[in-house]
């Protein structure tokens, strides 16, 4: 555990808590500080003013980011015939129907997407207690459900992110890894900012976008100054 301490203060060094960065530099600080062995995605945390407690206060979307996650989707679709073979074309992982069902209620979950084709959703939703808790039910908000399950395949291994806001008003999303070049990381985090500004609820009152963070997975939070995200 000392080494594990060590390690975070010396991360922290030279970033001041109570201070707002610009993006720029907020993600300069971080790529600096992502030093695990393995290669750290970049995460991004927004304090929104809602109250997704209320339905016209829910933000929820899917933004495709310009470069990318970095991070390897695998893609389940619940489709049948010409459907299915088009999945498989696009690269999905796993297609099926009734049997896809029954490798899920037998607690197999090899995936982390799913998409369906409209009338697959009956028998989807027999899943809901097992998908919802884990945010993985198909959805036509998001292009989950679409009759496009080509082109929903496609968007979901090259860096579709799906987003939706938590109890406390809290979205966060991986917009890439440390690897990733600053720039790139940048595009990323304005694509996805633009994404939630897009998705303001109308319900919403008041300052949308209370505050923002960028952080890697083994290093500290950098506080960002809102304007600069949306600029």
């Amino acid at each position: 555990m000392s080494k594990l301490g060590k390690r975070t203060d010396a991360a922290r060094v030279g970033i001041d808590r109570k201070k707002l960065y610009a993006l720029s530099d907020a993600v300069k600080m971080v790529k600096e500080r992502a030093k695990a062995k393995f290669d750290e995605t970049v995460e991004v945390a927004f304090n929104l003013g809602v109250d997704p407690r209320h339905a016209d206060q829910m933000v929820r979307g899917v933004v495709n980011l310009p470069n990318g996650t970095g991070k390897t989707v695998r893609v389940a679709v619940f489709a049948k015939d010409a459907k299915a073979d088009e999945a498989r074309k696009a690269g999905a992982d796993i297609v099926g129907a009734e049997d896809l069902v029954e490798i899920i209620q037998g607690g197999k979950i090899e995936f982390d997407r799913v998409i369906a084709t409209p009338d697959m959703m009956p028998l989807v939703g027999r899943l809901g207690k097992i998908l919802g808790p884990r945010n993985l039910m198909p959805n036509p908000k998001v292009g989950t459900v679409t009759p496009d399950v080509a082109g929903a395949v496609k968007s979901a291994k090259g860096g579709a992110v799906e987003f939706r806001v938590e109890k406390a008003g809290i979205l966060h999303a991986g917009v890439g890894k440390a690897s990733f070049s600053e720039e790139a990381l940048l595009q990323n985090i304005k694509a996805f900012a633009d994404a939630i500004q897009k998705a303001k609820p109308a319900g919403a009152k008041g300052t949308y976008v209370k505050r923002v963070a960028v952080s890697s997975t083994m290093g500290p939070g950098v506080h960002v100054d809102p304007s600069s995200v949306n600029a």
